[in-house]
């Protein structure tokens, strides 16, 4: 396990005067990982009270750039992580800013640790807003952003919940586990507490090609069991997932508490790292037919037939490398950004990511996103909408709205993975 470094830094305090942009026409295509900032920026919002509210960031020291003060080590990185709060998405009104200063020194640049810290929310609204959260590194000149959504509506809001490490109490900053993973979950609201826990069967579906006339089934599963779990005094409960699914703790009304809800997400072992041969046969459905499918399941050794089918696309070892290295490295990064219900790779963002690549251009509000491929209104580039999908489970669901027109281009897209041409975009 990597190891966890929490700082400790003082809280400098920005002036609210400036006047930004509405994120609304932003374009927030670095929030999945293309641009030229490589920092990887992970954040998430807890509520201790309906008032008070701490967000917490984490950044990987592999990616910050380490510079010697002169004669060799120590070598120190410094980073400005600064948030800024806005009424909604396109609004330019800007609520609260302020900003913290992370140093950190190490005598061993190659070495990969997790820097993880927390800056208190000094808006006290009692309404949702929106939450943009940007890390810089000051001696690289780059930085990485992500918008959150901060909802303190007690009977609605997930963020009264915060999963966190069994040893350590430090916050995971994924709602997603692993069988067999261990989590301490924190709910200072419903210290004391019973809450009412209830099991679900993730669906074994995939979601249909861009173009089909059905998007496929988006309801939520149904109860496969029901349990209790009870708070105790300090705000917290320990939970150890016994199968995959997903489980859904809701506060017990009848005991006077208030309906605040959670999910976690139990998957295989492996996520979201493709690791074995059944993770890199399973995506593969997505550009192969039932039958070379089929075949490839039922070989006895799935890795050695997985690369197979990448020898006979590429045509040559090396371009079987690096189509193998883009293929499953997007659907890694669909597993990081787009996990809801069931692993990112598997939703409707996951698909077009894996397919088509990062997109030119994103637009993102409350309950949409936009992807543009190309240049925004040619009529040569191809564009992707997604609308927030309800569910009482998760708030990152988002269904593809599919188009016959996009026909043309999925084929052609799926065509040049099975021919070894990689789709750059």
């Amino acid at each position: 396990m990597k190891e966890l470094l929490v700082l400790l830094v003082a809280l400098l305090m920005v002036s609210c005067g400036s006047s930004p942009q509405a994120m609304q026409r932003d374009n927030q295509v670095a929030l999945y990982g293309k641009g030229t900032s490589q920092l990887r920026l992970s954040a998430r919002v807890f509520h201790t009270t309906a008032e008070q509210s701490t967000v917490y960031y984490k950044l990987n020291t592999r990616d910050l750039l380490y510079k010697s003060d002169g004669g060799g080590g120590p070598y120190r990185a410094v980073v400005r992580v600064h948030y800024e709060s806005f009424a909604d998405w396109g609004s330019k009104q800007l609520l609260d800013s302020s900003s913290t200063l992370i140093q950190d020194k190490t005598t061993d640049t190659n070495e990969e640790r997790e820097l993880i810290g927390s800056m208190e929310l000094r808006s006290s609204e009692g309404r949702a807003f929106i939450l943009r959260v940007t890390a810089r590194d000051l001696n690289r000149d780059t930085e990485s952003s992500l918008v959150l959504r901060v909802e303190r509506d007690v009977n609605g809001s997930r963020q009264y919940f915060m999963p966190s490490d069994t040893t350590n109490g430090l916050p995971y900053f994924d709602d997603h586990l692993v069988t067999g993973q261990a989590v301490r979950v924190r709910c200072d609201l419903l210290a004391g507490r019973t809450l009412l826990g209830s099991h679900h069967l993730n669906s074994p579906a995939l979601p249909t090609p861009v173009f089909a006339g059905s998007s496929g089934d988006h309801t939520d599963p149904a109860t496969d069991s029901t349990f209790r779990v009870t708070v105790d005094l300090d705000g917290r409960f320990l939970f150890a997932p016994a199968q995959p699914g997903i489980y859904h703790f809701v506060a017990d009304t009848s005991a006077g508490a208030t309906g605040a809800h959670f999910s976690l997400f139990v998957l295989e072992q492996s996520y979201p790292f493709v690791d074995q041969g059944i993770d890199m046969l399973k995506p593969l459905r997505y550009i192969t037919s039932m039958q070379e499918y089929d075949r490839m399941a039922a070989a006895p050794d799935l890795r050695k037939a997985v690369e197979r089918f990448w020898m006979d696309a590429s045509g040559d070892r090396e371009r079987a490398r690096e189509a193998i290295r883009i293929y499953y490295g997007r659907v890694e990064n669909a597993n990081r950004h787009f996990s809801a219900l069931v692993e990112g790779w598997r939703t409707d963002r996951g698909l077009v990511h894996i397919i088509f690549g990062t997109p030119t251009t994103i637009y993102k509000t409350q309950n949409n996103e936009s992807w543009i491929y190309g240049e925004e209104n040619n009529l040569m580039s191809l564009t992707f909408n997604f609308v927030k999908r309800k569910s009482a489970f998760s708030d990152n669901d988002l269904v593809l709205d599919r188009d016959p027109m996009l026909k043309g281009a999925w084929y052609r897209n799926v065509e040049s993975w099975r021919n070894g041409r990689i789709y750059q975009n």
